[in-house]
């Protein structure tokens, strides 16, 4: 179920991510969905529920800049050398927006943080092990004459 080098290309975290911790990354989503597929319908929706809660890398790299560039702004109206933290975060923050890499992020990616993605992917196979995709017709003559109506339901 990993990835392939395809996606990895548009995913610009995964793309700079160590191998060894993109496999322990995907062995444990692979992991999960093999132990909840055999579990009941309320355990999968519980962990559907976590997951939607789950923080992924962008949300801890923009929090933890955001603080730190905040308490630089702080601190330099004391002292103006304190503003250099400020610039030097919001340096890295966009250095991350357009490469996918800053100096957090391989210490994220080893502690398991997830990108978005990741997290999509284990959230929908298990939506797929509930059944909530079983009322979208496969066949497709069936999906021609209205797929947005239910596609539109599965989704939301």
């Amino acid at each position: 179920m990993s990835m392939s080098a395809a996606a990895t290309e548009f995913d610009r975290v995964r793309a700079n991510t160590a191998p060894q911790v993109l496999q322990k990354i995907d062995s444990q989503i692979e992991e999960r969905i093999r132990f909840y597929a055999s579990q009941p319908r309320d355990a999968i929706s519980r962990r559907i529920e976590e997951l939607d809660r789950e923080w992924d890398v962008e949300r801890y790299l923009e929090t933890n800049a955001s603080a730190l560039a905040l308490c630089g702004v702080v601190l330099g109206l004391v002292r103006k050398k304190w503003l250099i933290l400020s610039a030097a975060v919001l340096g890295l923050l966009l250095n991350h927006a357009i490469k996918g890499w800053c100096p957090p992020v391989p210490i994220l990616r080893r502690l398991g943080v997830r990108t978005r993605r990741e997290i999509d992917r284990e959230k929908y196979a298990l939506k797929i092990l509930r059944g909530d995709f079983q009322s979208v017709p496969s066949d497709p003559t069936e999906l021609r004459r209205n797929p947005a109506n239910d596609v539109l339901s599965m989704v939301s």
